[in-house]
């Protein structure tokens, strides 16, 4: 309910303002600096605007009242079904045009019909001493006011509606989980609005000044006089349709510059990895379609990512079961401390992209076992020192076997894990003999879940041992073999 107050907040704010500059102070200006008229007509040519303006206001707030009714019918209800949001977020779109036909409309006939017929009296039962025909000049004046006055509100509304509809958006996201958008569709046209603006902008400067020309000239019978006080009036109109046309150029160039920023913000999302963000549908013209394509095409992005990211893990574990599947014995053990090793990792906090390269490394961190002969890895009985000397080459053998898969980069997070997790954290480990922190953290996370999966599974020469037993002896290593951090937080992780 904020979002809307403000945005009719907003809304005021604008048309008062808009008002303000083009009935206010451009047509108060023209009539005061070109007519020359008794103080006591001018306070009656006043008295009539401000009648005029009464009138005008009723008619427009009527209209108002029809336009903002889908807005505040989504606002009453606290779920509003997606129907009834669908045709707010529409509605709301579509104000800029509306506020444009709301000028043209009542404002314009609201004002100038009523000022017109007032004037036209005045002049009939003598109340004021103007030419007849200065009446439809007035008219002329009107409509370029209200032509001032549509292009000032059309661009403040387009901006004053953005809170409006991310608003809307989450409504629909919420209670709905649907993301309302336009599609594509377009309210009004690009090309309409640069036609439109750059006509009014081109040519209002020029209308002004010839209105106001053919006033003061018809009223001016001292040429001298005439001469004396052309740059006075002409500076004030001229200066008047120059700060129009500035505004409206950066109201213009706003409009455009919005989206194009908005459009590059979510690119650059894009390009550092982020493949959930959308960039928001907040603008009835072609950008609309711009940013449906865009969105469109990030989702495929998107969809394609998680395939290659399924793929890529169908491939993590064909690899730590085909490795599995040369020892029916160890059949799942990379499985199992791919499992054990994440939940390490999450007991830590590691970030997500953390845990899945753990979960990956864990999943292969025997790779390099397949270069060791079966007569040595398969062996049942007790190893010899040159067999030993065998096994204890593959973390180095793995780590070999992963440099050669491509992308390379695809691959580096994980050749750590793979090299270091038989160190020991007292450094008598294996193969580079490190000590304490200087084993990867990948390394002394593995460490842990392989050493409690190998002493609790069964091989062909014992059986496993009981949980409690493999726990106790993962206590008794805490700072000899293990990382104490990384033991404890798996025997909290896994007691839970």
């Amino acid at each position: 309910m904020l979002v809307y107050r403000k945005f009719l907040r907003d809304l005021l704010r604008n048309y008062m303002m808009g008002s303000g500059i083009a009935v206010l102070v451009v047509g108060g200006v023209i009539i005061s600096t070109t007519l020359t008229i008794t103080g006591t007509e001018m306070l009656r040519v006043f008295i009539i605007m401000i009648l005029s303006l009464c009138v005008m206001m009723f008619a427009e707030f009527l209209i108002f009242r029809r336009h903002i009714r889908p807005i505040r019918e989504m606002m009453r209800h606290k779920k509003p079904s997606l129907e009834t949001i669908r045709a707010a977020y529409l509605q709301t779109h579509r104000f800029p045009a509306l506020s444009v036909m709301r000028i043209m409309g009542p404002h314009f006939l609201g004002l100038s019909i009523p000022a017109m017929t007032m004037a036209s009296l005045g002049v009939a039962w003598g109340w004021l001493t103007l030419p007849a025909f200065y009446i439809g000049l007035a008219g002329i004046g009107a409509i370029l006011i209200a032509s001032m006055h549509a292009l000032l509100e059309f661009f403040t509304t387009a901006q004053a509606i953005r809170p409006m509809l991310i608003h809307i958006r989450e409504l629909g996201q919420q209670i709905h989980g649907e993301d309302v958008s336009l599609d594509g569709r377009v309210i009004v046209s690009i090309q309409r609005k640069f036609q439109l603006s750059a006509f009014l902008i081109g040519t209002m400067p020029l209308f002004l000044f010839s209105l106001a020309t053919q006033i003061r000239l018809s009223t001016s019978v001292d040429s001298s006089q005439l001469i004396a006080d052309y740059w006075k009036w002409a500076a004030i109109i001229l200066l008047l349709g120059v700060g129009f046309s500035s505004l409206g150029a950066r109201l213009l160039a706003s409009d455009i510059q919005q989206p194009i920023e908005d459009l590059h913000r979510v690119m650059k999302q894009v390009q550092s990895g982020d493949l959930k963000v959308r960039a928001s549908d907040l603008y009835s013209d072609e950008f609309s379609r711009l940013i449906a394509g865009f969105n469109h095409m990030v989702k495929g992005l998107d969809a394609r990512e998680k395939m290659n990211n399924l793929l890529l893990q169908s491939y993590y574990a064909t690899l730590a079961a085909a490795l599995d599947a040369r020892d029916a014995y160890t059949a799942g053990h990379s499985t199992r401390v791919a499992k054990y090793s994440l939940l390490i990792g999450q007991s830590v906090n590691l970030s997500e992209q953390e845990l899945d390269w753990l979960y990956k490394t864990a999943l292969l961190h025997d790779i390099g076992k397949i270069g060791v002969r079966d007569a040595v890895l398969l062996k049942e009985g007790r190893l010899t020192d040159e067999e030993f000397e065998q096994i204890k080459r593959h973390p180095d053998l793995g780590e070999s076997i992963l440099k050669q898969i491509e992308p390379a980069e695809a691959m580096a997070p994980l050749l750590p894990g793979v090299r270091s997790h038989h160190e020991r954290y007292d450094g008598a480990g294996y193969p580079d003999g490190l000590k304490g922190e200087d084993i990867p953290v990948f390394g002394r996370i593995i460490a842990v879940a392989d050493a409690f999966d190998a002493m609790t599974s069964d091989r062909p020469y014992r059986k496993g041992m009981p949980v409690e037993k493999a726990m106790a002896i993962l206590a008794d290593g805490k700072g000899s073999q293990w990382d104490p951090r990384f033991v404890q937080g798996f025997m909290d992780a896994y007691k839970a």
